[in-house]
């Protein structure tokens, strides 16, 4: 019998990378050519990706709690490729674009600030813990999935419907 695979070094490598990417995107010089789109609708589009990624999450908890295995697993799978899809448009977006500020009132700012604040450190958080269970449960590491999905579940389902809630306060500003 073989020695199941270790990703942890590559998921470590990847979600740094990956972080990394994303925190230069506030740093850099914006984009100063023109695009042959209006780049407006990628937040709307990342709202739409997310909203997608939350129902194939609940689809897919609801298929676990089922004992329906394939279902759960190609409902994570869509999760995943929604949410590579808003990662690129993500990317795309604040390639882009200049930040949007909030224009809100001061109490409406400092919720959206905690919702924001919280959805960008538990995204940070969940995108090695996402890898991280899916590996194990494609290698069919079921307690060791088990043990992480418990906190992986609830942490990209929060992450998914707040980057839909931080759409709705921050849209009518773009």
């Amino acid at each position: 019998m073989s020695k199941p695979r270790n990703f942890t070094a590559w998921i470590t490598v990847f979600s740094i990378i990956l972080i990394g990417v994303i925190a230069a995107l506030f740093f850099m010089p914006k984009y100063e050519g023109t695009v042959g789109f209006d780049v407006t609708v990628l937040p709307l589009l990342n709202a739409v990706f997310n909203c997608f990624t939350f129902a194939f999450l609940l689809l897919s908890l609801y298929f676990v709690k089922k004992k329906n295995i394939a279902a759960h697993r190609n409902f994570v799978l869509l999760a995943f490729v929604t949410t590579a899809l808003f990662l690129v448009s993500y990317v795309i977006y604040h390639f882009l674009t200049e930040p949007t500020k909030f224009g809100g009132s001061l109490w409406l700012k400092y919720v959206y600030l905690f919702v924001l604040i919280t959805h960008v450190l538990l995204a940070i958080v969940n995108v090695p813990m996402a890898l991280i269970t899916v590996t194990r449960g494609f290698s069919m590491n079921i307690a060791a999935h088990r043990k992480i999905a418990r906190w992986t579940m609830p942490i990209w389902l929060y992450v998914s419907s707040t980057g839909v809630l931080v759409y709705l306060l921050i849209s009518p500003y773009y």
